[in-house]
């Protein structure tokens, strides 16, 4: 298994097939909500996914700033069922960050949290900004994370 991060355009049509698959059957049908999940914000945005070809275990939208929010912002967050406990919804938000931070050089990065899950991203750095919510009848926080940026030599 591999980690991949392409723009949509780089997607291929049976990698895209395996994303909507994958949000699809946790957001809609697993959580029992009825709602617009695919929501145009895909075109403009990049594909971090972890898997092997044949299965999706792990994948995650990253949004630059304009995309969804005026900041840059982490969007549909998951894990595949059988992945879940391994350890890699820890290592799917970190590498998520991590081009946000070194590649992009954001100074922020903003999530939308089902409130369960306030307290795994809090332990990345994430912070409340919101009171808790109601999005499509499952309560959710909004979160945002200063991104320490690395210092650049020239200013040693």
């Amino acid at each position: 298994m591999k980690w991949t991060l392409k723009t949509f355009n780089e997607l291929s049509t049976y990698e895209l097939y395996q994303i909507l698959m994958l949000r699809n059957s946790v957001f809609v049908v697993e959580q029992q909500c009825a709602y617009q999940e695919i929501d145009g914000n895909d075109l403009n945005s990049f594909h971090l996914s972890f898997g092997d070809g044949e299965q999706l275990a792990a994948y995650a939208r990253l949004l630059p700033a304009g995309v969804k929010y005026n900041t840059p912002s982490i969007g549909r967050i998951i894990v595949h069922e059988s992945f879940r406990g391994s350890g890699i919804a820890r290592e799917l938000v970190s590498k998520s960050i991590d081009v946000m931070q070194n590649e992009w050089n954001v100074s922020e990065i903003k999530l939308q949290a089902q409130t369960y899950l306030r307290h795994f991203y809090q332990s990345f750095g994430f912070e409340e900004t919101s009171e808790d919510y109601l999005d499509d009848g499952i309560p959710h926080v909004d979160m945002l994370m200063k991104v320490k940026q690395p210092i650049s030599k020239g200013s040693e």
